[in-house]
């Protein structure tokens, strides 16, 4: 088993200076904590890889595709490879945890 605190691991991500952080990685999917602040730009390009958002805390919109939601915590949104998506209007700190099967590059 491995498990995690997401103080420590939002400490750690702040530590490392970057907006993203990879926690865990297997063989099918790994699992990160993506953190973007109010107001902040998203610089996100399409992925290889399907990818599942959870939003941990924060409010923020979403476009995938064509489509645009409002999302806060507790939200889940599906992504499939390759398909163009951003986070925008941050209102509130945004910190995601973000499952990407395959594994991210």
């Amino acid at each position: 088993m491995k498990a995690f605190r997401l103080d420590e691991l939002e400490a750690e991500r702040a530590a490392n200076e970057g907006a993203y952080l990879q926690f865990l990685r297997e063989r099918n999917m790994s699992v990160g904590l993506y953190a973007l602040n109010t107001g902040e730009h998203d610089p996100q390009k399409p992925h290889h890889q399907d990818e599942v958002y959870f939003v941990v805390s924060g409010r923020a919109s979403i476009t995938v595709g064509l489509e645009t939601t409002e999302v806060a915590r507790g939200s889940v949104v599906y992504v499939p490879a390759g398909v163009a998506h951003r986070f925008h209007h941050i209102s509130e700190d945004l910190r995601v945890l973000v499952v990407f099967s395959p594994p991210e590059a």
